[in-house]
């Protein structure tokens, strides 16, 4: 939808509707005027199609009530289509303008009446709507727009330690930034052209759905605004070069294994004034020789003898970077038994940490002295009569 349209057409009078109306009156009489110039109801008649057409595009308008303000507040600021082509000059807000001229480059030496209201809004009517609907005018033909800075992607390899506890690291990056040799101009003399195809926004127009106009950036300057008439024998007229510079990035404790990290503002610079980009970390985590992560528990699997598991006893545990702890060992604890150590696992998000998971293993030795020999043996006439697989054997069975 041009801004043209915006001031020129009344779209309540099209729905027949006061400028007070709301919104299920506007509803009622789209529907009531979409059902009798439908084009299926009036086949062959060119008058109700073109009128069906003007229905449509005044319900897109009136019937949104963000682009519904915005007509109110264009017709309110411009004397509600003041702007007459030929119209009288000086009289009841409406001037003497070409529209041509309005919504061109700039004023053609017209008449007195054109000249002053030229003169009036400076940088022509395109300043004032490029600002109340976020669109790029044509009077803003020297104003070239700030350009945030690209997004980085880099890696950093971990110990498992740092990974959990976090860790400042230095981390060296390769982006766009600033050329040096001609100051971010894309000039060998510091002295580039407005673009003439964008008119200095970076940016075109075209055509998009229900009327309006949809932006990309300028193939000609690339989204810079800017054409080098002497391109920069460095960046080749592009105003960026390859830069390489080291930080220290903090990464945050508890982070695990392919996680990606955002760090805003910590990209390639902008340019003329634009925003950073972001910097995107993905982490890499070391294997660690004795512990492991579930989420924020950490795991450790601790040997036990035969006799600590019958008899329970008291087995002192590892813990990542502090003091052991003591798990005290019910008599009778089976092999592979998960017990828990509360607040030695991995820190979490608000501070505090998950649990050390403690996994037990019955050790097995490989060799005995002849009193430990004898011992089991005497062990095993005192078991003889018990029969460990008997459950295995009847659960078998039954199923």
């Amino acid at each position: 939808m041009s801004t043209k349209d915006f001031i020129e057409k009344d779209y309540y009078k099209v729905l027949g509707v006061p400028k007070d109306a709301t919104d299920a009156e506007i509803k009622k009489a789209y529907r009531k005027l979409a059902r009798e110039n439908h084009p299926d109801a009036n086949k062959g008649n060119p008058k109700a199609e073109d009128r069906f057409k003007e229905i449509s595009e005044a319900n897109d308008v009136l019937g949104d009530p963000k682009k519904r303000k915005e007509y109110d507040e264009a017709r309110a600021l411009f004397g509600n289509g003041g702007f007459r082509p030929g119209g009288a000059g000086g009289s009841g807000g409406t001037f003497n303008f070409d529209l041509g001229d309005l919504f061109g480059g700039g004023a053609q030496g017209g008449g007195g009446g054109a000249g002053g209201a030229q003169g009036g809004f400076g940088g022509g009517i395109g300043d004032v709507f490029g600002g109340l609907f976020n669109r790029g005018g044509a009077g803003t033909g020297t104003r070239t727009q700030p350009r945030r800075g690209q997004d980085i992607e880099s890696e950093v390899t971990l110990s498992f330690t740092e990974a959990v506890d976090g860790a400042t690291v230095p981390l060296r990056m390769s982006s766009q930034a600033p050329c040096k040799a001609c100051s971010g101009t894309g000039d060998k003399n510091g002295t580039p052209r407005v673009c003439p195809t964008c008119v200095g926004t970076g940016q075109v127009s075209r055509g998009g759905g229900g009327g309006f106009s949809l932006t990309d950036p300028c193939v000609d300057c690339k989204g810079r605004g800017l054409i080098a008439e002497t391109p920069c024998e460095v960046c080749k007229g592009s105003g960026r070069a390859k830069s390489s510079r080291t930080m220290q990035v903090r990464i945050p404790a508890g982070v695990s294994d392919g996680q990606r990290i955002r760090l805003r503002g910590k990209g390639a610079p902008g340019e003329r004034g634009g925003p950073a980009g972001d910097l995107y970390v993905v982490v890499h985590v070391d294997k660690h020789p004795v512990f492991d992560r579930k989420g924020d528990n950490l795991t450790v699997t601790v040997p036990v003898t035969f006799t600590e598991a019958t008899l329970g006893g008291e087995v002192k545990v590892p813990t990542l970077g502090g003091p052991a702890v003591t798990l005290k060992l019910p008599a009778g604890t089976p092999n592979g038994r998960t017990m828990r150590a509360r607040g030695k696992g991995a820190v979490r998000k608000d501070g505090t940490r998950g649990d050390l998971l403690v996994t037990v293993e019955v050790a097995v030795p490989k060799d005995l002295s002849d009193d430990a020999r004898s011992a089991l043996e005497s062990y095993r006439e005192a078991t003889e009569d018990a029969d460990v697989r008997a459950e295995l054997f009847q659960a078998a069975k039954g199923a």
